[in-house]
């Protein structure tokens, strides 16, 4: 079950929300916990016991990290809980990945394992992993309740696509939440507009991506078109899914971190990162970078732990060659703005290291979407014509006027343009007033290409 469908808005979503609202306070962790592993079974009924296993050994060695807590076994235990967390990420994800490429090397070939990707795995597992750490190094309290800490792992709104949602962000929000008709108020503008985001651009858009890459009639012009089209379907995708797991949230009272910033207005690739999946790249800095020492150490060390981050990072994001090459790109991008570059970006003037830094991120999510490298490399050096490949086509120019207003829309929405014009006191009554209206007509339009239409792909289930 995707947010972006009949299902969840008009049967799920109502009776979740009508059963919670109706019970009393000290049942509402119930309801959602029971909601939550619905919501599971519905995406993903054969792995639905795989994360309650996941849950019950988090909480086990939870309790057998706090009870010696100060001694060597605490050390230990967390070990093993991470030998565990990571072990099943590693099977159900990479083991096909690995066996693949040890076969490159073998004669006799090494038979696949005929398993499948359990959605969400790799968010649940950083967040159950994020609270064992937080535990050990007493950042966090040890939650005694089981079903408690069920409820935060498995919670609907951020469990198949986050944003990785920390225990110590909600901690006191998993006993004690408030809820109002303000907050309740705010998360249903906040998941309608996340739901616009995803179904009338980021879906549009993945129809182009989708019909570039099956299509020989190369040119140009639908290089181009292919690159902005990829780079605004991914960030209105994921961030539109954002959106409705932080407006879920509010309706349930939880106040869950925003996981995007405008990042294409970003000045450097370093400004990009702080701004692109925030709870991602902030996990890796906390649990990964700084315990490897960070930038405390020598320099070869700290080039060291950036490049280990940015594996680990195009690994998180899947098995495959392209991610591992994806991530490795903006590890060696970011040491070279660090060793020298960044220093020249910040004297320029901001339109150069703008388009610097959004030509590095088309190029990035080209190589992201690449099913191989042949691919990858037509579809870079398409860019730049070579290869024979005329400047336009009949069909680049079909797509260029057919989705031109798309793109435009989807440019502007990048940028906080709208929002700033929406805080501005001078629109203040005008947007008190059009707002209801339009967000009426967003959620109308939506569910209407939702019903209508049968591309409605969700980039990050893969993940």
């Amino acid at each position: 079950m995707v947010f972006s469908s009949i299902t969840f808005l008009f049967y799920f979503l109502p009776i979740t929300l009508g059963i919670y609202y109706i019970v009393p306070k000290k049942f509402k962790n119930f309801v959602l916990l029971l909601a939550s592993f619905v919501f599971y079974y519905f995406g993903e009924p054969t792995y639905v016991l795989l994360m309650a296993f996941s849950i019950l050994s988090t909480y086990i060695f939870g309790r057998l990290i706090d009870k010696n807590r100060n001694t060597k076994y605490a050390k230990l235990w967390l070990i093993l809980s991470l030998i565990v967390s990571i072990g099943l990420l590693i099977y159900f994800k990479y083991i096909n990945f690995i066996i693949q490429n040890i076969n490159l090397w073998l004669a006799h070939k090494i038979d696949f394992i005929n398993v499948a990707l359990p959605i969400g795995i790799s968010f649940y597992t950083f967040q159950m992993i994020s609270y064992l750490i937080d535990v050990y190094r007493g950042e966090a309290k040890v939650q005694k309740n089981l079903l408690k800490l069920a409820m935060y792992v498995s919670l609907f709104p951020q469990l198949i696509a986050g944003p990785i949602v920390r225990y110590v962000t909600i901690e006191k929000e998993i006993e004690n939440r408030t809820h109002t008709m303000e907050k309740f108020a705010q998360g249903v503008r906040r998941f309608i507009i996340g739901l616009a985001k995803k179904v009338l651009i980021a879906n549009v858009l993945g129809e182009v991506c989708t019909t570039y890459l099956a299509t020989k009639e190369l040119s140009v012009l639908y290089a181009w078109i292919y690159g902005i089209s990829a780079m605004l379907q991914i960030y209105f995708d994921f961030s539109g899914y954002s959106d409705m797991a932080i407006g879920l949230g509010k309706m349930f009272g939880f106040e869950f971190l925003e996981n995007f910033n405008y990042p294409y207005i970003a000045k450097s690739i370093t400004d990009f990162w702080r701004r692109w999946h925030i709870s991602l790249s902030s996990w890796f800095r906390d649990y990964v970078y700084i315990p490897l020492g960070g930038n405390r150490t020598s320099k070869l060390k700290w080039l060291r732990n950036i490049m280990i981050v940015w594996l680990l990072t195009g690994l998180w994001h899947g098995s495959a060659w392209n991610f591992i090459i994806w991530g490795l790109y903006f590890g060696i991008l970011l040491i070279i703005e660090k060793l020298f570059l960044g220093k020249y970006l910040e004297k320029i003037p901001k339109i150069f290291s703008h388009a610097y830094t959004l030509i590095i991120v088309m190029i990035s999510f080209i190589i992201f979407n690449g099913e191989s490298v042949n691919q990858i490399l037509t579809n870079l050096t398409s860019l730049i014509g070579i290869g024979n490949i005329p400047l336009t086509s009949l069909e680049s120019i079909y797509y260029f006027k057919s989705y031109f207003i798309v793109i435009i829309i989807g440019i502007i929405g990048a940028t906080p343009l709208l929002k700033n014009m929406a805080n501005n006191e001078k629109y203040k009554k005008i947007i008190n007033v059009l707002e209801p209206i339009t967000l009426v007509v967003l959620l109308a339009i939506s569910t209407s290409y939702i019903i209508d239409g049968s591309f409605n792909p969700f980039l990050y289930f893969r993940f």
